[in-house]
């Protein structure tokens, strides 16, 4: 079977290395620490730090990269659940960085590791039953950091979610008084989002944008997709497209087989999973889901294989999601962007 996701790949290799500077691949520390005191805001909450924070802990894949990828890792003391590999690029790095937690991490495991910074690509992960809330951490005067992605009610207006992902760079690097690599790091990573944009092709005068389903896992049987307030309906917006679930105020609904079938998308992209190993991760059990299915089978776009493969992390936002929106630019483009 084609697998047109890998069409371009040239490209999409191109915008992904736009967005990784040479910190997390040569295992160099981290550029010299600020003498002076920062203050940011996270999510609504004002941070004030004395000095860069020496004992960090990531409670999430996405945070952890994000650290290394600003060449942190002699300042982290833990991270935790990881659900993929880490990158070839990570790899040094992370070797030295504690995992506290394979999974998500108790408030027991991240007291543990004596944090003096706690960051989480989630707010989801500061709760009573998981790491403890922000107000308790706060209470231990341990600040704690939220995306911004995360937390759109509290960001400015007009903010895209790549621009809000770019802020959490540099307000971790004023954090940590890495400003210049985190400046680079965000500039990499608009002109890659320009490129992809640019890269797009261009629906004709007259016709509707092509409708995109996400298909992010299956757990049971049923569909996970994503909503409006997920990275993938701006990614769809960059690249001249439209979200299928656009009108879903979550960021990965379950949705049924019949009414991804119903809304009848030009473009089906699915995210792989193989490798957190869950039934219904990986790509392939996600074609076959399709393929078997009565009704999604029938659907043009499972018939003409308009499918795109994409890493399934790559669509939550992180420092690599970059990557999986060229894999997109590249990918649609080569299959014909309009109806």
């Amino acid at each position: 079977m084609r697998h047109p996701a890998r069409l371009g790949i040239a490209v999409a290799l191109t915008l992904a290395t736009a967005g990784c500077s040479t910190a997390a691949r040569d295992g160099s520390r981290a550029d010299a620490e600020s003498a002076t005191a920062a203050s940011v805001t996270s999510c609504g909450r004002p941070l004030s730090f004395a000095g860069p924070p020496k004992r960090t802990v990531a409670l999430d894949q996405t945070s952890t990269e994000t650290l290394l990828e600003l060449g942190l890792q002699d300042r982290m003391a833990g991270t935790a659940n990881l659900k993929t590999k880490i990158p070839a690029q990570y790899e040094a790095a992370y070797a030295g960085v504690p995992v506290i937690a394979p999974k998500i991490a108790t408030g027991e495991q991240l007291r543990a590791a004596g944090p003096d910074f706690v960051v989480a690509g989630s707010a989801d992960l500061f709760t009573k039953d998981r790491a403890g809330t922000r107000e308790e951490l706060a209470a231990l005067k341990v600040p704690t950091f939220v995306s911004a992605v995360s937390c759109p009610r509290r960001n400015p207006a007009g903010k895209t979610p790549f621009e809000l992902l770019f802020s959490d760079y540099e307000n971790l690097g004023e954090v940590f008084g890495v400003q210049e690599r985190a400046g680079r790091l965000a500039a990499a990573q608009r002109a890659a989002v320009a490129e992809a944009r640019k890269t797009a092709a261009k629906v004709p005068r007259g016709e509707e944008q092509p409708t995109v389903v996400y298909l992010y896992s299956v757990f049971n049987g049923m569909p996970y997709v994503a909503g409006r307030t997920g990275m993938p309906s701006e990614m769809s917006r960059i690249i001249g497209a439209k979200n299928a679930f656009d009108d879903v105020n979550e960021d990965w609904p379950e949705v049924s087989w019949e009414e991804v079938a119903k809304r009848n998308p030009d473009f089906i992209v699915i995210g792989d999973l193989a490798e957190r190993g869950r039934p219904g991760d990986s790509a392939s059990e996600k074609r076959a889901a399709m393929t078997g299915h009565p009704v999604m089978s029938k659907l043009a776009a499972v018939r003409d294989n308009k499918i795109l493969e994409v890493p399934g992390i790559e669509l939550d936002p992180s420092v690599r999601s970059v990557h999986a929106l060229g894999m997109l630019a590249a990918g649609m483009k080569d299959l014909g962007h309009a109806r």
